[in-house]
């Protein structure tokens, strides 16, 4: 008889068990999370009423890949654009929260007894909530097209990077095993070093290739591609110092901005499922029940310190970014438990060896706790806003009020600011770009070159060549012209504008030299570096200026190209918006559908049920703003702006449910601005109709805010009031282009 290798037999029953108790937590309606912890639990060798794995190295391994691909698909949802899509609200919010749960997790090990190390690794793991649980639970609850999600989600992408740098953190104390400030500043300098290095490379080579192997590529392909590209960045992870966890969510974040990343996502499902439930089952295996019993009282306390904590830090810093009270509560609410990365954070302790064995269950049994009580924090939110609305003095929620007002009102950008963040954005980028070349060259260029000639033309030769690479990144770094409208409104509106406007072009300059001296030192002695910098610097960027600005425009080009390819293929939206409890979300009209060959005017929406349609998608034809005389037909797409309430009177008459695993999906060409009239803005004493915001931003008025009074929808005679805060949907460049143009805004 043929030897079966005891690997197969762990596997055949770990996912035996696992089959059989996620079954169960199905028809139980919990999470299938914690039905895998349970399979560890009871196929581990400290559970003896069932058989037990042997082959626990092997496993070891096979949950490691496990955290490569739940690491890889969570970059998939990830997106560092939806990072910053989402906004200054989730941004505060997140921070604030994990702050805070930071200090109090830290401190709440220390008074627990804890070691230092334990402490710190118990902040981590209690500071990132679950992005699977709280999807899976808005989804049974049918609360994902609610405005309050919209900034969970905002939150959770937010959470997802924190994490990734927790790790890296974390990784640098447990090894230095001090709080060194010059090593964490080092850590995260290199980690930014590697994140804009790593996506400015992805995104201007793979969204290219998978456009010209789209043909080629059947979902067997695909999926190679995918997991080869995936490991491929683990190992460029591991080889700069990282986690293999890290590379995986930066390759997944990467292809997060191609065309092909649902396509991506949906075939390497399986793969995750499969080897995320092996991780899955490995944490339940690595929990002693004697050990939680005699840690229950920590437990209890923990599980206490995760809701309430994240409870009240995620509501206090949603109504820091000026959300209302009410989705200030309900954001707080669904954050309220731990989840995956609290796994791994836990996992990359004990790998490390750096902390005590009863921190992993302890983590597992506060995850446990906190995933069952989240629905039900989540279905009560509204209740306990209720509660505490009527508990409120008058007088703070007057203020609550007014802060929310002046927190959400848009300011046209300053001249400065244009220009500095410009100048900012260029100057880090092109000097990553250079000195990943000057790197990469020294490394492995040089060497090549010396080992087929001799060393002095070596050098030259090396040099030469890697300048010649550096030269378009040169120019564009010190030559470029940065924003000519803003900067040329600085130059002639104050002469003492000058004198920084002159001191920021040296800055550029200089770091060019820098940069060309650092290269030149690498082959050569410093005083031959100091005297060739500077006139190789004014030969490159006046000698072959056109030609390097031609090349850089082309790269330009190509890479902003692949950046909105995305954006360019997909036209669905159900971006979220803040003008009171108003939001936007996306509904398909059927066939069945009372709203089916009747045009804007005759179904009355706005009169019956309160809402605007702003948006109709008809195969790849966009309507923005429709005219009330457009029809609706069988499957267009509407994107509809109102309430909670009003969305939903008016879900059932389109028959269709929003999308919302598109929930965070980009879209460009809409967004909704909050315009404050001030006393010289051209709006003042004008109405509607005459303002021409609908001709000038393809448009529409679906609110104004006047003496504490709010208009929703008003009539297109309505005549604009001093003080008045109005609300415009519309083409996002339209609206931004009139601001800066006719609208003096200030904040409320």
């Amino acid at each position: 008889m043929a030897h079966l290798p005891r690997l197969i037999i762990d596997l055949g029953l770990i996912l035996g068990i696992a089959g059989i108790t996620t079954l169960i937590f199905k028809k139980l309606n919990q999470p299938l999370v914690l039905g895998y912890i349970l399979a560890g639990l009871l196929v581990s060798p400290k559970f003896s009423f069932f058989p037990s794995i042997s082959d626990l190295v092997s496993i070891k391994i096979w949950a490691d890949i496990g955290v490569i691909f739940l690491l890889f698909s969570l970059g998939l949802e990830f997106s560092f654009k939806k990072l910053v899509k989402v906004g200054g609200s989730a941004s505060i919010t997140a921070i604030i929260e994990i702050s805070f749960m930071l200090m109090i997790g830290f401190t709440t090990g220390k008074l627990l007894g804890w070691s230092t190390i334990d402490s710190l690794f118990l902040g981590g793991i209690l500071s990132i909530s679950s992005t699977t649980i709280i999807f899976r639970a808005f989804d049974e609850l049918g609360v994902k097209s609610q405005k309050f999600a919209g900034l969970v989600f905002g939150v959770l992408v937010v959470e997802d990077l924190v994490a990734v740098l927790l790790m890296v953190l974390l990784s640098t104390v447990s090894v230095s095993q001090q709080f060194s400030g010059m090593e964490m500043l080092e850590s995260v300098a290199k980690l930014i070093f590697f994140l804009i290095l790593w996506f400015l490379g992805g995104i201007f080579l793979l969204p290219s290739f998978l456009k010209r192997t789209k043909k080629l590529m059947t979902d067997e392909t695909m999926l190679v591609v995918s997991i080869a590209l995936c490991l491929i960045m683990v190992i460029l992870a591991t080889k700069a110092g990282f986690s293999p966890a890290l590379g995986a969510f930066i390759m997944g974040s990467i292809l997060a901005e191609t065309i092909q990343a649902k396509n991506i996502e949906n075939i390497i499902k399986p793969v995750k499922d499969l080897f995320g439930a092996v991780f899955f089952v490995s944490v339940g295996m690595l929990i002693d029940p004697s050990m939680i019993l005699e840690y229950g009282i920590p437990v209890i306390i923990l599980s206490c310190v995760v809701i309430f904590g994240k409870a009240i830090s995620a509501s206090i810093g949603a109504l820091t970014s000026g959300q209302p009270l009410k989705q200030s509560v309900q954001t707080g609410l669904s954050l309220t438990q731990i989840g995956e990365f609290s796994f791994i954070i836990a996992t990359l302790g004990l790998s490390l060896k750096v902390t005590s064995e009863f921190l992993y269950p302890i983590a597992v049994a506060v995850s446990a706790i906190t995933t069952f009580t989240t629905p039900y924090l989540i279905r009560s939110s509204e209740p306990i806003f209720k509660i505490i609305d009527s508990k409120l003095p008058a007088r703070w929620k007057l203020v609550l009020n007014r802060y929310t007002t002046s927190a959400q009102t848009i300011t046209t950008m300053s001249d400065w600011r244009i220009v500095l963040r410009s100048y900012a954005t260029t100057i880090v980028l092109h000097s990553v770009i250079i000195v990943a070349i000057i790197l990469l060259s020294s490394s492995f260029l040089s060497p090549v070159i010396k080992a087929n000639v001799n060393e002095n033309w070596g050098n030259i030769l090396s040099a030469f060549i890697t300048l010649s690479i550096m030269s378009p990144f040169l120019w564009a770094l010190a030559g470029r012209r940065l924003h000519k409208r803003s900067y040329s409104n600085l130059w002639l509106n104050k002469k003492y504008n000058r004198g920084p406007l002159i001191s920021m072009e040296l800055l550029r300059v200089s770091l060019a030299i820098f940069f060309i001296g650092f290269l030149l030192e690498e082959f050569f002695s410093t005083p031959v570096a100091l005297i060739i910098a500077l006139p190789t610097t004014l030969f490159f960027l006046f000698i072959f200026s056109r030609r390097l600005q031609r090349f850089y425009i082309r790269i330009e080009n190509r890479f902003l190209n692949n950046l909105h390819e995305k954006e360019k293929d997909n036209s669905k939206t159900n971006q979220q918006f803040v003008p009171w409890d108003t939001h936007l979300t996306t509904l398909e009209v059927t066939p069945e559908s009372p709203l089916v060959g009747k045009t804007l005017v005759e179904l009355a929406v706005r009169e019956k049920y309160g809402v605007n349609i702003a948006l109709i998608e008809r195969g790849k034809r966009t309507i923005a703003m429709p005219e009330r005389n457009v029809r609706l037909y069988p499957g267009d797409k509407i994107s509809v702006i109102g309430t909670d309430e009003q969305l939903k009177k008016f879900r059932p008459l389109a028959e269709a449910m929003s999308n919302g695993a598109d929930f965070l999906e980009e879209k460009p060409d809409i967004s909704l601005k909050k315009i404050l009239i001030t006393s010289n803005s051209f709006l003042l004493g004008v109405s509607i109709r005459a303002s021409g915001i609908r001709e000038k931003t393809h448009g529409l008025v679906v609110g104004i805010e006047r003496d504490s009074r709010r208009i929703l929808n008003p009539d297109s005679k309505e005549v604009f009031q001093l003080n008045d805060i109005v609300w415009v949907v519309g083409n996002n460049q339209a609206i931004e282009s009139l601001l800066r143009v006719g609208v003096v805004t200030e904040s409320v």
